[in-house]
């Protein structure tokens, strides 16, 4: 069966039926994702993350066809081209969740404002209370923060103590010859649920596809001037073994690192809560790195 097959006709095939079809399974999973309402890969298996893209295509295109795929739908999934897809209508303020949203979306970054769709974001150089510190080296003195967007309105879910950048120790003694890696700033879709470490293995996100980071060769700890890299560098999200606020000691050679180790288990247990990696415990996260400095400027007050 196609969409094609439903047009002009009184076809209604519910979620049960399509599951059981491969082949329209995944035509509306490529057409999905080519709408951005749906992320790769299109791997023909019809579940609940699906059925929530089918049914937030037809609220946004407003087709009454709940539940089901009939002419119209089929018709509108056909023809409309992404530039054409009606917004999700974003309430955006000033507070800091709005900040981080606006600033994301002038970056053309993607905003997730699905219920239970988690926005993964590390702010650079902020303090909890939201104002910009000298962002010392060596110091764990960074963001980790999960974004909700509810009926319209980001929501800060929780946030905690972090460093997006390597500590002193592992910026001398770097793992690679070309030096400690600081990442780029950027958003990347690269991490999934696995276990870091060895002596004190833990639930982490674990970097699965790559990223870019810069080498810092001549130890300055800076990304000016340093030479960019991009590939698969073990660059997890994990704990930082309560390691002193001021001394990251060798918590980081570059990961995104939350202080705590409480507050970690918090973050993962937050994010395990994401409809995604419910409906699959393989999903890949997206993580977004953006400067503190950066964010205030554009978005004061």
């Amino acid at each position: 069966m196609k969409l094609q097959d439903f047009l002009g006709k009184e076809e209604k095939w519910g979620f049960e039926a399509i599951a059981k079809d491969e082949e329209l399974t995944r035509q509306i999973q490529i057409l999905l994702i080519g709408l951005g309402l749906l992320e790769p890969p299109a791997d023909a298996k019809f579940g609940p993350v699906t059925a929530a893209a089918i049914k937030k295509f037809q609220e946004l295109k407003k087709i009454d066809e709940p539940d089901y795929i009939g002419a119209f739908t089929a018709k509108e999934l056909i023809e409309t081209k992404p530039d054409e897809l009606p917004k999700p209508a974003l309430k955006l303020g000033n507070d800091i969740a709005s900040k981080i949203v606006k600033y994301m979306l002038a970056q053309n970054y993607q905003v997730f404002t699905g219920a239970k769709e988690y926005n993964i974001v590390y702010v650079e150089g902020i303090d909890g209370d939201w104002n910009l510190n000298s962002d010392t080296p060596n110091a764990f003195n960074d963001r980790r923060i999960v974004i909700e967007v509810v009926n319209g309105t980001p929501k800060i879910v929780d946030h905690w103590q972090a460093t997006t950048e390597p500590g002193r120790y592992y910026t001398l003694n770097p793992m690679n010859p070309g030096g400690a890696a600081r990442i780029k700033f950027g958003q990347y879709k690269a991490w999934a649920v696995g276990l870091h470490g060895n002596a004190e293995r833990h639930e982490a996100l674990v970097q699965v596809a790559p990223i870019t980071v810069y080498r810092d060769f001549n130890k300055d700890y800076q990304r000016t001037g340093d030479k960019l890299d991009t590939g698969l560098f073990y660059v997890n999200q994990h704990w930082g073994y309560d390691a002193p606020s001021n001394d990251i000691k060798n918590a980081s050679a570059g990961c995104l690192v939350g202080r705590m180790r409480q507050g970690h288990r918090e973050f993962m247990s937050i994010i395990k809560q994401d409809r995604r990696y419910v409906a699959n415990n393989d999903y890949v996260f997206y993580t977004t790195v953006i400067p503190g400095d950066d964010l205030l400027k554009k978005f004061p007050g």
